[in-house]
């Protein structure tokens, strides 16, 4: 090959670096320059949208720009994902969610308008177990009693959608306990928290911070919590390892994302401003009253992290059928 070629393009990295060098001081001084906003991608009154609230605040004060929250939910977080992907890569368009869209959805969704690695994480900011909860009128009072009816007629389970982590843990439930559950798809956690409530169905598997709410009124009754320890909130509730089904544990991961080509330093600059939103006095008291878990994994740690629930999860679609309904 032509030497000269080479070495042109030699000169062509290397102008190339220069330039990235001297333009990432100038993102990390002017950004951010005007408002910022975070599109969450299920609906109002879940976990993801408490958080985009909350951390918004604090941002709006430390960085003097507002932030303002949206909701873009539909197709298990698909259609929020998508609009941040394809979104300017700049740090202005951030989108707050689960770890499902991109844990889950990739191996039950035919085909998506974006790819996982369309979007960089900036944060796994906190966690949760999920709660197994039933509605009084079932008279189910342990998980051994909602197995028992789910071996003879079956049950009827509501989840936050297909691919949700309600969805996830249906399946999982139904291949480890043996069980019959149809599954009963929501618009998100707020609705099939709802479902429960009213008893369209009989349980549901969903995130703890909305259902703890109603065990404490009584509405609901709590089974089991899917987290390895009991609930800060609730700690008379046994876990489902306690309750004899260890193959139930799991949680969920509410992640920060922006498009992939976004500047590393503008990056950086949000991994800090999350880190002080989310280490605030008030907010770490809020996160406890919601059963929610700092995490705080950014870079390799926020990708191991979120490829581990992938391969897990890959194996759980593949020996379940688990599919879109």
């Amino acid at each position: 090959m032509n030497t000269f070629f080479l070495s042109r393009k030699r000169w062509s990295a290397a102008l190339c670096l220069l330039a990235c060098a001297a333009v990432a001081p100038s993102w990390a001084q002017s950004y951010p320059s005007k408002p910022i906003k975070f599109i969450t991608n299920f609906p109002a009154g879940g976990p993801s949208d408490f958080l985009a609230r909350t951390v918004g605040e604090a941002i709006t004060t430390q960085f003097k720009q507002p932030v303002v929250a949206e909701n873009k939910p539909g197709a298990g977080g698909n259609i929020g994902a998508d609009f941040v992907a394809k979104s300017p890569a700049d740090g202005y368009t951030v989108l707050f969610g689960i770890d499902t869209t991109f844990t889950v959805n990739p191996y039950i969704y035919k085909s998506m308008a974006f790819k996982p690695a369309d979007l960089r994480p900036i944060m796994v900011m906190v966690s949760s177990g999920l709660l197994v909860g039933a509605h009084p009128g079932t008279g189910f009072k342990t998980l051994k009693d909602l197995i028992a009816q789910g071996k003879g007629k079956g049950l009827n389970f509501s989840s936050a959608g297909s691919g949700s982590p309600g969805h996830l843990a249906a399946e999982i439930f139904m291949d480890a306990a043996g069980i019959k559950i149809q599954h009963v798809p929501y618009k998100g956690n707020t609705p099939a928290v709802t479902a429960v409530l009213a008893g369209e169905v009989d349980a549901g598997v969903l995130a703890t911070p909305g259902m703890l709410p109603h065990v404490k009124t009584g509405k609901i009754t709590a089974l089991a919590v899917t987290s390895r320890q009991r609930s800060g909130s609730a700690p008379d509730i046994p876990t489902v390892t306690e309750a004899g089904l260890k193959d139930l544990e799991l949680e969920v991961l509410y992640v920060a994302m922006v498009p992939a080509a976004t500047p590393e330093p503008v990056v950086q600059l949000l991994q800090k401003a999350f880190t002080d939103a989310l280490k605030r006095p008030d907010t770490q008291a809020q996160l406890t009253s919601m059963d929610l878990f700092y995490e705080g994994l950014t870079g390799p740690d926020a990708a191991k992290r979120l490829s581990d629930q992938s391969q897990r999860y890959g194996r759980v679609v593949k020996s379940t059928g688990m599919k879109v309904e």
